[in-house]
């Protein structure tokens, strides 16, 4: 793959700054493109006898593309030695006049995404499915663990008010969306409703700690050798909040038996039950879930506006319209769920 065919990454440009870090000798080799994502450019390649991944905006970079590199960077750096499964960091720049944006060089996992398919023995053993799910609580059960003040994070995100804000938050970031030229508006049934249901039922109860912010099965790597969660990807909405969220998201995206929502790339019955995860973390986290629902409810609102973001991009051609489209149907999906629930 020459430089030209490589959106955004300079392949001349990343071989001298790694000399200048010492990381690694000889040229860049088995240079790829790392597909499944729909936005950050995410490149894959060796030097010596290490295998790299690069991970930057994309190329219609946002208003805060290269801090939410910096700070995914920064995340990644503090979670070493921690119990949660997430690729080590290597090395980050933060200066957007090297490459065009910020970037930084982390651990390639072993490990596959199962939204693009079950490899075997995932594929017919239902035993390896359930253990692979149940995984994906033990993952975030572990986040929530992690004490964000002693690991540096404190001044991640500001916690007072934070369940408060957050309708208010997300709004807001709805309301931008017809700054964009070609969309037309948000057409999203049930929005306001939601977001009134949030703001009347806050929780009392909210504790802070670690958020990824985003996650469920399409952000995290599985190991092919074994049915566990390898690692969790795709940091940029991590930030300080109550982690009840996390799990929120991951309820929110639970693959269905009608299909729906953001699961696996195909059939998978044997993953455990929805109530089964919600035990699974409980059996390991001391945080009440007495307000799940509340995090449901948010979990829905909160990833259904920002998805609609892509949808809105897609309008201005900033994003590809299939794409676009797609994310559209998760957040009117993700509305539905949500009136469900408070219904």
């Amino acid at each position: 793959m020459s430089d030209s065919q490589i959106p955004g990454v300079d392949l001349g440009v990343l071989h001298a700054w790694m000399d200048h870090r010492s990381l690694g000798i000889g040229p860049l080799t088995g240079v790829e493109l790392i597909a499944g994502g729909t936005q950050n450019v995410l490149l894959r390649f060796r030097r010596g006898d290490r295998t790299f991944v690069l991970r930057r905006p994309p190329l219609h970079k946002r208003a805060n593309s290269d801090e939410t590199m910096r700070r995914e960077a920064r995340v990644l750096a503090a979670l070493a030695g921690s119990a949660v499964p997430h690729p080590g960091l290597i090395a980050a720049e933060a200066d957007p006049e090297l490459m065009g944006a910020a970037f930084y060089l982390m651990e390639a996992i072993d490990g596959f995404n199962v939204t693009l398919g079950l490899p075997e023995p995932f594929a017919s053993d239902l035993g390896w499915q359930h253990a692979m799910g149940l995984s994906m609580a033990d993952a975030i059960a572990a986040l929530a663990a992690v004490d964000h003040v002693a690991v540096g994070l404190g001044d991640l995100g500001r916690f007072d008010g934070w369940a408060q804000r957050q309708v208010g938050r997300w709004q807001k970031q709805l309301d931008s969306y017809s700054e964009l030229p070609g969309y037309d508006g948000p057409d999203l049934p049930g929005v306001h409703e939601v977001g009134e249901w949030l703001a009347a039922h806050l929780p009392s109860n909210a504790q802070p700690g670690i958020i990824h912010g985003d996650f469920h099965f399409g952000n995290v790597l599985i190991s092919r050798d074994r049915p566990q969660l390898a690692a969790i990807v795709d940091w940029e909405l991590v930030t300080i909040g109550d982690p009840l969220l996390d799990l929120g998201h991951l309820l929110a995206t639970w693959p269905r038996a009608d299909g729906e929502g953001i699961g696996v790339g195909a059939a998978a019955p044997g993953l455990p039950t929805p109530d089964e995860v919600i035990a699974r973390y409980a059996a390991q986290s001391p945080r009440s879930l007495h307000h799940l629902d509340w995090y449901r409810v948010l979990a829905c609102y909160r990833l259904g506006l920002i998805l609609e973001g892509t949808h809105a991009r897609a309008c201005a051609g900033l994003a590809p319209k299939e794409t676009g489209d797609l994310l559209h149907a998760h957040t009117v999906s993700l509305l539905e769920q949500a009136l469900t629930l408070i219904t």
